[in-house]
């Protein structure tokens, strides 16, 4: 990806990995190879409205993080948004409307989400391995965490929250190196100390906690696999096993958000579609974009409106940044609003 004129060569650099991440690595057009055959029903999801054009200073539009507050708002980031233009925004799904929350002149946020202790959204910035808070309709920006964890920065890609308001981070330190540096760390609420939870991992990315908060699920980017961490009632590590290796093709891991019924639903980057898989690891369905859509690269992630199956599918590419729409295969919950 390319990047709005930073403030520093690092944060040049950093930025640049990350566009290249997607939180992936760019790659080509999504109409030449498709993930691999396998079960599971195609869905094929309807174009809801275009939230961004690619923005003239950084070449691109990414949208991310999507996630619904108590307020009924769909609130959306944009990756790649230049200082004065929108960084996090904020849908009425209703009206189809759309409308400025926050902007700033330094941070690349790549993922959202309410905290369940104070309702404030909190936004992981990709480049400068902070967790940002803002106000819940936006304003008050408080930098939650920041510096380093065992004594290496973060590169904090998507967010979880468990239910006593504890953060878990996909780090993907290690990314612009390609070395499998990544991690999973949990922040405490209360002391703000970062734990790791598991190391040595290849770009993790997506991340979302089990239907019924027994485990995280998470994805690594470069490896196409999709893992699991089962955890105690303290937020230790029981166990940890690869769950879902995914064929993607030309396409790679992105976010990940859980149903009700506790279905897995894939983000792609590479390719603008979205794969569903139950607990065990059964494929159930590909979410597809129409069959003549052309300018969109992307499906990175999905948030699923709370206590019902309406879903809205976060794509971008040359063409912009939109949102899709389909029926989930099961209601919303909290974990459904992917990272």
């Amino acid at each position: 990806m390319q990047r709005p004129p930073a403030r520093s060569l690092s944060a040049l650099l950093a930025i640049g990995v990350l566009i290249l991440t997607g939180c992936g690595t760019q790659s080509g057009d999504p109409g030449e190879e498709a993930a691999a055959a396998s079960p599971g029903r195609t869905i094929t999801a309807q174009k809801f409205m275009r939230l961004t054009q690619p923005h003239a200073e950084t070449g691109m539009t990414l949208l991310e993080g999507p996630v619904f507050g108590e307020d009924g708002g769909l609130y959306v980031v944009d990756v790649t948004a230049p200082e004065g233009k929108p960084k996090v925004m904020r849908v009425d799904v209703r009206k189809k409307t759309s409308r400025a929350v926050h902007t700033d002149g330094r941070g690349a946020y790549t993922s959202a989400q309410f905290s369940p202790h104070d309702g404030r959204l909190h936004l992981s910035d990709f480049v400068h391995g902070e967790i940002v808070s803002l106000a819940p309709g936006g304003g008050d920006p408080r930098t939650v965490f920041s510096g380093d964890v065992d004594g290496a920065p973060m590169n904090p890609d998507d967010i979880a929250f468990d239910q006593r308001g504890n953060l878990y981070v996909s780090d993907s330190r290690g990314l612009s190196e390609g070395e499998a540096h990544g991690r999973v760390v949990r922040i405490d609420r209360e002391s703000g100390k970062a734990t790791v939870l598991a190391e040595n991992l290849a770009a993790p990315n997506g991340i979302s906690f089990d239907d019924e908060y027994r485990g995280l699920w998470f994805s690594e980017l470069t490896e196409n696999r999709i893992s699991y961490l089962s955890l105690d009632k303290a937020g230790a590590v029981e166990s940890r096993h690869t769950a879902i290796r995914v064929d993607g093709g030309i396409a790679q891991t992105d976010s990940i958000a859980v149903d009700a019924d506790g279905n897995l639903y894939q983000g792609l980057h590479g390719r603008a579609a979205m794969v569903v898989y139950d607990r065990h690891g059964e494929r159930l369905a590909t979410v597809e974009l129409p069959a003549r859509t052309k300018g969109l690269k992307s499906a990175t992630n999905v948030a699923i409106t709370p206590g019902g199956t309406k879903a809205y599918i976060t794509v971008s590419g040359p063409a912009g940044g939109y949102l899709y729409t389909f029926d989930a295969l099961a209601e919303g919950t909290r974990q459904s609003n992917g990272g």
